[in-house]
This record gives structure tokens, C-alpha cells and sequence, in this order.
């Protein structure tokens, strides 16, 4: 066994650096924090190369005295910290005196910085964290730090960076993530010689927002604040309709520095339950305030993760100001119900959101009376239900299940000869498809009929096994749930799910060939810059799956998409694409294909909640009866059954 010795400097040096510096983000994030603690008022941060080669931060802070400047590039040389007590009420974003040293220990680094009282400023260049000579230069007040040829000496940790794209979209994350978190502070990044961000620094958070965030997500916050004894939540919440398909929307910030707590992220998630849809996070921006001593800071080398001395107060605090933003939001159009005065009813009753969700009793009136239902100037009367005559069953055929009404949308498209995305007939329209194979149990000429074609000889149960007992639609629940009765058990399938599984087993094996259509105005989608530059890296899969996409400054526009996946749901579908690009990365192209599939596939099937016509449950049930589809792509179950003794107990009747 070797002899126990202490380090060489230099190499204890390039450990510490390790876990300070991770990658050029993480130098731009250290470097900005000490100039926000100089009291800088403006802050630019330049890279090129994704900050690998350059990456320049200059502030108009209070600088640094020429005769400390070598000291500041000393191991934990510090001007925030004195005794150990300071560490019990750190309210400073830098105060381990690290930072400046592990950076200089990895690259090139060459300082210029000035004090308001010094007639010249000082210059000092470091290589590999040995300095030079200090020289006078003349420079404005504050301090401009050159970062060069990050890694030169450490060619291990350089083989792991990524490309200048994806390193230059993490430098600005970190950009994005300090101007909100003090805006009170002008930030600007500038990449490859072309401003990306410029924010106002005029203190209003709302202002940082719009600059970070853009206009569509601004539009949909809603401003949160809440005032306790030792704690203030303020900030602002995304509304549950503009809910993001992730959560890199989350901002949080505790005293002024941001984190990434499960617990806060726990907190905002509870507020929104049961208010937003299934795979959908909500994006907020929440600065939570508390005293210096109940939370420790110093728990990570990169102070990106706090311990709370109260957590149970923290999550309430955070969930009771969301949540009360959630129900005093005023943006909810009222519903007015208007009736002829009847004997102990009131002529008009306002029902609010505010209302219904505190329990209160909805006002009563007279079901035989017609209810006019008026929302802001337009009044809807609804039509009375239309009287339909039950056909008699012919002996050997079974009943159609759904209903017969279509969405409005639907009739459109039937008129103009245009397949809907959730049009089964259109999903199934390739040349190597057969429309029969769908259900063995569809007659395309019968369509018109409200009665189905016969029931086949040898239906498959869907576990697997071959049974002579027929099967039937028996109707569709909550837009949702097709219901198929089978000999003594009822099956329970989704429809979306199924229809999923469908599309991805046609696409898989035919190869996808979309229909792309070019669009009359580009969608803009705003995406996190991590998900943008992961899109644009993969430009020519995007074509292959229909989409055209071009740079827009910060944003993406969208020129070109496929045919069935809607206009609406683009921004959800890429942000979703980008994701998955983002975890299976480029190593296995095959997986990312994949992966990419079964979000096509989602986007082009039929949605839960949708009128659907009784044709398309037909296809779908026979699918599942077959034992064709069992599971949707994502790994879901798309039914389940429930036996007629199971349904029996249920009645007491077993």
C-alpha cells in the first residue's frame, strides 16, 4: 500500500476545482453572483463557443483594490465572511472564496477592475492559477473578467463537455435564471456576437419576466403575494390552462438565490391538484423571503441546494400563496343564469369559480323552464334534444355504440372533405394499410348504417385466448371510455390509449411518411434554452417528422408541420419532442426515433374527451377484442373488465 502524503497544491487545486466548476455555465453563474454582491447595477456576460474558448462578465460594481486583486484568486479568500458566526446569516450569494480560485486553476484568466476612490485601475493575468504581474490599466469602475480555454489542462474533464450549442444553452439558463432572480439588475448575454437578452434591471419582477419568459408565458401568470410573520412568498404563477408539458418553467429563489428544492416544487404542485391536466407542470416565478438564520445555504459546492430550518412552514407557505392565487383569479369569465321569476326563485343568480369551489349551493330554478346561458355580450340558448326513434335490432347484428351528435369541428371537416386528426379512417390511410384489418368486424359499406355488420364467427378474447362468445359496443362514457360487453364481463377501454398504440404499431412498421403542410403564419414557440438548441440540433429528424423550424431570436418558428397533429397543440408537441430528445440524447438514434414516434402517435390519435363517431369505436374495441393492441406505447394498460359477479357485490347481489 502507498505511503500517506499530502497533495501537490496544484493538484489539490484541480480537485477543488471539480466541484466548483463543472462546465462553462458554471463559471458564468459564480461570476455573476460576485458581481451582484458588488453591488453592480448592470451586468454583461459574453461567450463564444459555448463558452469553452471565451467567456467574458463585466459589471459596474464597486471593482477591487489593486492591492487585493492577487488575493482574491487565493484559496478561500473571501470579503463576506469573518468569524464562523457570519455562517449562521450568510446574505451573500459568494462566501466560501472559492470560486475565483478553481476557475483560475482550470483555464486562463485575465481581470481588469477599478474602484470609485483608485485613479487607474489594476490588470492581472493567471494561467493554470499561477498569476502574473500586476499592472496599472486604465478601465471604468466595476470588474471585467476574461475566462479562456476552459479545461486546458485538465483533458479528461474537457472530453465530457458537449457541444458549443448545448454548453452555450446552459450559460444561458444560468443568465436567464440570475436576471430573474434579481431584478433590480440590467443582465445582458451576448452569444456569438448577437444579443440574446437584455432585461430593463428597472426592479420590477414582472419586467424581468416579460424580458426572461417573453410575452405569451408573462401573459399567462398570475402575480402572487403572500405576507407572513417570518416569511413572504411573492412572485408569479403560470394559470392552470398554461400548464407546460415539463417543469423547466420552475423558477425558485430563496433570499435572492436560486435553488432547486423538491420541497417548494412539492408545494406549487399541490396547490394546482386537481386544477390542471394529467402530464402538464405548472411554470412559476417565486421569491420566498425568510430570515437569514433559518435556512442554510452552505449545504452544496455549488449553493444551488438550501436546508430549511421549518420545512412544514415553508411548503405552507408557498401552497397557501399559490392556491390563493389560483381561486382569486378574476380572468374566469362569469356565468349568469337568467329565468323568468318563479315562486322562491330569484330572476338572476351569478355563479363565480370563487363560489362553486367554496361549496356554495347553486341557485335553483325550474327544469321545464329554457335556461339562456350568458357569458360576457354573447347569449347561447341550447337546443332541445333531438327526438330519435330507436331502430329495431335485425337478428345477428348488434347495436351501435356512442351517440350519434359530432362536434361542431367534425361537421367542418365532413363538409370539407378534411380527415380530422382523431379520424380513425384517416389514421389507418396508408396504401399498405387495410381499412378491414382494423376490426375483422367492419363493413366500410355499412358505415352509413346505425346498425353494424354482423358479428364474426371466432372473435379473440384480449388475453390472448380464442373464445366463440360475441361481443358488442354497448356505448362510450364520459367521451372517454369505450364499453364492450362480452358474455358475462364488461370491458372498459381508452380509447386515446388504444388508438395510440394503434398509430405507433402502423408507424413502426410502415415507416412514418407525414403529410406535412406549410403553414399560413409560423407558430413561435418559447422553449427553455437547453430544449431550443436540442431541436435545433436535431433538424433534419424534425424534418422527418414533418416539422420546419427556424431560429427567431430566443424563440423557434415554426414554417411546416404534419397534417394531423393540430395548430394548437405544436408548441406542446415540440416542447415534448425536445424533452425526450434531451434524455435519450444522440448516442442511439434508433431510441430517439422511437421515443419521437410515440409522441407523433399521441398528437395524431383521438383525445380523450372527444366526440367520436360510432365508426371510430367500433375500429378501436376490435383493435383490443383482437388482442391486437394491449398496451399503449407509453406502457399503459388501454382496458380493463369487470366480471358480472365483480359487478354483482358492487348491488349486494352476490
Amino acid at each position: 500500500m502507498p505511503n500517506i502524503q499530502v497533495l501537490d497544491p496544484h493538484v489539490a487545486d484541480l480537485i477543488a476545482a471539480g466541484e466548483v466548476v463543472e462546465r462553462p455555465a458554471s463559471v458564468a453563474k459564480e461570476l455573476m453572483e460576485n458581481a451582484i454582491d458588488a453591488g453592480a447595477s448592470a451586468v454583461t456576460v459574453e461567450i463564444a463557443h459555448g463558452g469553452l474558448t471565451f467567456l467574458r462578465v463585466t459589471d459596474d460594481g464597486k471593482g477591487i483594490p489593486a492591492p487585493e486583486v492577487k488575493t482574491a484568486f487565493l484559496r478561500h479568500a473571501t470579503s463576506k465572511l469573518r468569524t464562523e458566526y457570519d455562517l449562521e446569516a450568510i446574505g451573500t450569494l459568494g462566501f466560501r472564496g472559492e470560486a475565483l480560485a478553481a476557475i483560475a486553476a482550470v483555464s486562463r484568466v485575465e481581470v481588469l477592475t477599478r474602484t470609485a476612490e483608485a485613479g487607474l485601475g489594476a490588470s492581472l493575468a493567471l494561467e493554470g492559477g499561477t498569476a502574473g504581474e500586476l499592472e496599472e490599466a486604465g478601465c471604468p469602475q466595476g470588474t471585467t473578467l476574461v475566462v479562456r480555454d476552459l479545461f486546458f489542462n485538465t483533458p479528461a474533464r474537457l472530453k465530457f463537455m458537449k457541444k458549443d450549442a448545448a454548453e452555450g444553452a446552459a450559460v444561458f439558463a444560468v443568465v436567464q435564471r440570475v436576471a430573474l432572480s434579481h431584478p433590480e439588475v440590467s443582465v445582458k448575454f451576448i452569444r456569438d456576437g448577437k444579443q440574446e437578452l437584455l432585461t430593463p434591471g428597472d426592479g420590477q419582477l414582472k419586467s424581468a419576466v416579460y424580458a426572461v419568459l417573453g410575452r405569451e408565458l408573462a401573459l399567462g401568470f398570475r402575480e402572487v403575494k403572500s405576507t407572513g410573520e417570518d416569511m413572504s412568498v411573492e412572485g408569479f404563477a403560470s394559470m392552470p390552462a398554461c400548464c407546460r408539458a415539463s417543469r423547466s418553467w420552475q423558477f425558485f429563489f430563496v433570499n435572492g438565490r436560486q435553488v432547486k428544492s423538491p420541497l417548494m416544487t412539492a408545494a406549487l404542485e399541490e396547490a394546482y391538484k386537481n386544477q390542471r391536466m394529467v402530464g402538464k407542470f405548472p411554470g412559476c416565478v417565486l421569491h420566498l423571503r425568510t430570515k437569514l438564520n433559518a435556512v442554510d445555504v452552505n449545504v452544496h459546492p455549488a449553493k444551488t441546494e438550501v436546508k430549511f430550518g421549518t420545512e412544514r412552514a415553508v411548503f405552507s407557505a408557498v401552497y397557501h400563496a399559490v392556491l390563493s392565487t389560483l381561486e382569486g383569479d378574476s380572468s374566469h369569465p362569469q356565468a349568469v343564469l337568467k329565468q323568468p321569476e318563479i315562486a322562491g326563485v330569484r330572476k338572476q343568480d351569478t355563479v363565480t369559480p370563487n363560489q362553486i369551489s367554496m361549496g356554495t349551493p347553486p341557485p335553483r330554478f325550474s327544469p321545464a323552464v329554457p335556461t339562456v346561458v350568458q357569458v360576457h355580450d354573447s347569449t347561447y340558448t341550447p337546443p332541445a334534444p333531438p327526438q330519435r326513434e330507436k331502430a329495431p335490432l335485425a337478428k345477428g347484428l348488434r347495436p351501435q355504440g356512442g351517440v350519434d351528435c359530432v362536434s361542431p369541428q367534425a361537421e367542418c371537416a365532413q363538409q370539407t372533405k378534411r380527415p380530422e386528426p382523431g379520424d380513425i379512417s384517416y389514421a389507418s390511410a396508408s396504401p399498405k394499410h387495410n381499412p378491414q384489418s382494423a376490426s375483422p368486424k367492419h363493413n366500410p359499406q355499412s358505415a352509413a348504417s346505425p346498425l353494424q355488420a354482423p358479428l364474426p364467427k371466432e372473435p379473440v378474447s384480449p388475453v390472448g385466448g380464442t373464445e366463440e362468445v360475441p361481443w358488442r359496443v354497448a356505448g362510450e362514457v364520459l367521451n372517454t371510455y369505450i364499453i364492450v360487453e362480452r358474455g358475462e364481463t364488461v370491458y372498459f377501454i381508452d380509447k386515446h390509449a388504444a388508438h395510440e398504440r394503434m398509430n405507433f404499431d402502423r408507424m413502426k412498421a410502415e415507416g412514418y411518411d407525414p403529410m406535412a403542410q406549410t403553414l399560413l403564419a409560423p407558430v413561435i414557440c418559447r422553449l427553455s434554452p437547453q430544449e431550443r438548441e436540442a431541436l435545433l440540433a436535431h433538424r433534419a429528424l424534425l424534418e422527418e417528422f414533418g416539422f420546419e423550424v427556424d431560429e427567431l431570436g430566443a424563440d423557434l418558428a415554426v414554417r411546416q408541420a404534419p397534417f394531423d397533429v393540430d395548430t394548437g397543440d405544436i408548441p406542446s408537441a415540440l416542447e415534448e419532442l425536445a424533452r425526450k430528445l434531451l434524455t435519450t440524447g444522440s448516442a442511439d438514434p434508433a431510441a430517439a426515433r422511437d421515443e419521437l414516434l410515440h409522441t407523433m402517435a399521441c398528437k395524431a390519435a383521438i383525445k380523450g374527451g372527444w366526440h367520436s363517431a360510432p365508426q371510430e369505436l367500433e375500429r378501436v374495441a376490435g383493435a383490443v377484442m383482437s388482442g391486437q393492441v394491449k398496451y399503449c406505447p407509453h406502457g399503459r394498460p388501454v382496458a380493463i373488465e369487470l366480471t358480472k359477479k365483480e359487478l354483482e357485490k358492487q348491488f349486494k347481489r352476490a
